[in-house]
């Protein structure tokens, strides 16, 4: 098995969505994807694919958002969504665009991502509880479930996350 961890191109598209729809039973995660590119603050490089054996496997979006505070508020990135093809899953995949994701949203200059998500997988990558750092979200998750991590210490500060219209569209 080669493994191989990239960009996506614009020839991956089809198989982006597909693997996003498969790996969600629903089209939510895939259609959120097609709108976030066309999102002026879309980050090509942070759209990464697995490929393997010339097929792509996984994917992992990284996107910019707003953090509010008292202070008017500051730029985190946020992971999401990961999907891993369901014959392929388990097998460290997920992992890997998630240890490259993080390499490359820190080599641009990024110095925090948060993730909603599973509180006993996100940890063993350095993700910690948001509310150490009191940073919220606007509507109902578990403390657990809404994690962080700093590449430069301080950068995160209390607030709340402002998620674009295109997260909402995708619930």
């Amino acid at each position: 098995m080669q493994l191989t961890i990239r960009p996506e191109t614009k020839q991956d598209y089809s198989a982006i969505k597909k693997v996003n729809d498969l790996a969600f039973k629903q089209e939510n995660e895939g259609t959120l994807i097609e709108k976030l590119r066309i999102n002026p603050e879309y980050i090509p490089e942070l759209s990464l694919v697995a490929e393997i054996d010339g097929a792509v496997r996984g994917h992992i979006l990284f996107f910019p958002l707003h953090v509010n505070t008292d202070k008017g508020g500051y730029q985190t990135i946020s992971l999401a969504p990961m999907a891993v093809y369901p014959d392929w899953q388990r097998k460290g995949i997920g992992g890997q665009l998630i240890r490259e994701g993080l390499l490359k949203v820190e080599e641009l200059g990024h110095k925090s991502v948060v993730v909603v998500g599973h509180p006993e997988y996100y940890p063993r990558f350095g993700f910690r509880r948001a509310s150490e750092w009191n940073v919220k979200v606007p509507f109902p998750c578990p403390d657990e479930a809404l994690m962080a991590i700093e590449f430069e210490k301080g950068n995160l500060k209390p607030g709340v996350i402002k998620f674009t219209p295109e997260y909402f569209d995708a619930l």
